[in-house]
C-alpha cells in the first residue's frame, strides 16, 4: 500500500497547477483540437513528486493533417510562450521543445503494432483511448484534458487510480502483449518499483519472466538508463533482486546472477554472495548518491565465483577474488555501454582495494601499509572506506563490533599520516629527469629502479617525503648501481 504525502479522495477534475497547461488548452482550442497530459507528470501529480517531463497528447486535424496535429500544436505553444526552438521527428509525429525548466513533447493520438524482432512501432493515427492503452502500466496511462470548456477532466480508462492508491504496477493489455512488443517495459517496471515502491502485480510479474528474454533486442544504452535509474532509487536492492527473480539479471548482468547461492562441503558452507552483495550496495545508498560507487558495491565481489576454494582446514576461500573483479570490470563496462573512462577506472580501483582496509583492520595497523593505502587510494580514500565499512555485513554482533571498532583505529591512522606525511597523491621527490640529469644518463632500467626504491622508502617510513633526504638516496642508490655523478649535482 502505498502512503501518499497527503492522503486524499481522486476527484473527477483536478489542477496540474502550471500555468503552461492552460497555454496548451488555449492553443489546443483556437486549433479546434483536444489535447491532454498524459502519464507520468499526472501520476507524479497525485503522488506529490516533482515531474519536469510533460507528454501531451492531441486528437483531431491540422493544416499538415491529422498525423501531424501534435508537431503544429507544439509550434504553437512555443510561440505563445517564447520557447525554445522546437525539435520534429515526423516519422513518429512527434515534437518536443524546452521551456523553463520543462521538457515538454507533443504526439497525435495513436495506436501502435510490433514486429517480433523490433521495439520500433508502427503507427496509425488512433483515439485517446488508443493511446492510453498502448502505455506502460496503467498508473502511467492517467490523462488530464487541457481545453477549456473540459480544463482538469481525469481520463482513467484502465483503473491507473485504483493501482496508485493500493501502490500497484500493471499493465492496461495483456501483459505478455506489452512486454513482447517493448521488452523495455520490463525493466521500466523493475525501475518503478524500485523508485516508487510499488508492487509489481502478479500476473504481470510471471509475464516479465516469461518474456525476459525478450530484453535482448533492446540496446544496452536504453537498458543501462532504466538500471541506472535503479541503482540511484533509495533502495537499489528491491529492483535488484526483482531483476534476479524474474531472469533479466542473468541476460543483462550474469556475472551479478552467478554470485547467488550456497555451496556446502562437510558441513560447511558460505554465505549467499549475491544477498550479501545487496546489503553492500543498501549500505553504500545509505551513505551515498554516487551512482559508481554503488556500481563498486554491486561489482566488489564478482570475483568470487572464479577463485572459490574448499580447503579443509580453512574452510571455504575466495583468495585474490578483488584482483580477478577489478579485472572483469573493465569487460562489463564495454559490453553495457557504460563509460569507459574516468568512472570505469574508479570503479577498477575500488574494486581492486577493497579488501585493503578490511585486512588492515584485522591485522596490526602498521604506518607503512596505511601509508601504501592512502597512496593508492588517494582522492578516493574516503569512498573506498565508505565501501569497506558498507561490507562489514557479518549477523554476529560481537564481530561485527569487532571489525568496526579495529575500522575506526585505521581510519584514525588514516587522519594522522596523511596530515604529517602528505602521502596522498603524492609524486617522490625525486623524478627520472632529475635521475637523468644528475647521472648523466639516458632512460634505462636503473632510473626505474631509483625511483622505486625511493618511493618505498618513503611509504615505509625510512625517509621523510622531502627532497634533500630523496635525493641523498638517490646519490647513494646511484652509486651502489655503479652510476658517477656529475660534480656540480653532488
Amino acid at each position: 500500500m502505498v502512503t501518499w504525502p497527503e492522503r486524499r479522495s481522486i476527484e473527477t477534475v483536478i489542477d496540474l497547477g502550471l500555468d503552461i497547461y492552460r497555454v496548451i488548452g488555449r492553443e489546443a482550442d483556437r486549433m479546434g483540437v483536444d489535447a491532454y497530459a498524459v502519464g507520468g507528470v499526472v501520476r507524479d501529480h497525485f503522488l506529490q513528486r516533482p515531474c519536469t517531463d510533460i507528454d501531451v497528447v492531441c486528437i483531431g486535424h491540422s493544416e499538415g493533417g491529422e498525423v501531424h496535429v501534435g508537431i503544429e500544436l507544439a509550434k504553437a505553444v512555443s510561440a505563445a510562450v517564447g520557447g525554445s526552438k522546437v525539435s520534429v521527428f515526423k516519422t513518429f509525429g512527434t515534437a518536443s521543445f524546452q521551456y523553463n525548466h520543462l521538457q515538454l513533447e507533443f504526439v497525435g493520438a495513436r495506436r501502435e503494432s510490433y514486429s517480433h524482432d523490433s521495439r520500433k512501432p508502427v503507427v496509425e493515427n488512433g483515439t485517446l483511448e488508443d493511446d492510453q492503452r498502448r502505455r506502460d502500466f496503467t498508473v502511467n496511462a492517467l490523462a488530464v484534458c487541457l481545453n477549456a470548456d473540459r480544463y482538469g477532466e481525469l481520463m482513467d480508462t484502465f483503473g491507473g487510480i485504483r493501482d496508485l492508491n493500493d501502490g500497484i504496477l500493471r499493465t492496461p493489455l495483456d501483459p505478455d502483449i506489452t512486454f513482447s512488443d517493448d521488452p523495455l517495459r520490463m525493466m521500466r517496471a523493475v525501475r518503478f518499483a524500485s523508485q516508487l515502491g510499488f508492487r509489481i502485480e502478479d500476473d504481470t510479474f510471471e509475464a516479465i519472466a516469461r518474456n525476459a528474454k525478450r530484453i535482448e533486442i533492446v540496446s544496452a544504452e536504453r537498458i543501462m538508463v532504466e538500471l541506472n535509474k535503479i541503482m540511484l532509487s533509495p533502495v537499489p536492492s528491491v529492483g535488484l533482486k526483482l531483476m534476479q527473480k524474474c531472469g533479466l539479471m542473468a541476460l543483462i548482468l550474469p556475472e551479478v546472477s552467478a554470485l547467488q547461492g550456497v555451496e556446502t562441503v562437510d558441513g560447511r558452507g558460505h554465505k549467499d554472495i549475491f544477498y550479501h552483495t545487496m546489503q553492500v550496495i543498501d549500505n553504500v545508498a545509505a551513505g551515498s548518491e554516487n551512482l559508481w560507487l554503488r556500481w563498486a558495491a554491486l561489482l566488489h565481489d564478482i570475483g568470487k565465483p572464479g577463485v572459490k576454494r574448499y580447503e579443509q582446514k580453512q574452510g571455504w576461500t575466495f583468495h585474490g577474488h578483488e584482483a580477478r573483479g577489478a579485472h572483469m570490470v573493465k569487460r562489463i563496462f564495454k559490453r553495457l555501454r557504460l563509460p569507459n573512462g574516468a568512472e570505469m577506472r574508479y570503479v577498477e580501483k575500488l574494486v581492486m582495494l577493497h579488501m585493503r582496509p578490511i585486512v588492515l583492520s584485522e591485522d596490526v595497523v602498521t604506518d607503512s601499509a596505511v601509508r601504501r593505502l592512502l597512496f593508492e587510494a588517494g582522492d578516493d580514500i574516503d569512498d573506498l572506506m565508505l565501501l569497506c565499512n558498507a561490507d562489514i555485513t557479518s549477523k554476529n554482533p560481537d564481530k561485527v563490533r569487532k571489525h568496526k571498532s579495529n575500522f575506526e583505529l585505521v581510519k584514525h591512522k588514516l587522519v594522522e599520516l596523511e596530515e604529517r606525511d602528505r602521502i596522498r597523491n603524492f609524486q617522490p621527490p625525486v623524478g627520472g629527469e632529475d635521475i637523468m640529469r644528475t647521472f648523466g644518463i639516458g632512460p634505462c632500467r636503473e632510473i626505474g629502479i631509483i625511483k622505486d626504491a625511493i618511493k618505498d622508502a618513503i611509504l615505509d617510513g625510512q625517509i621523510p617525503n622531502e627532497r634533500d633526504a630523496a635525493w641523498q638516496m638517490m646519490l647513494s642508490l646511484g652509486a651502489g648501481l655503479g652510476l658517477s655523478a656529475a660534480p656540480d649535482e653532488m
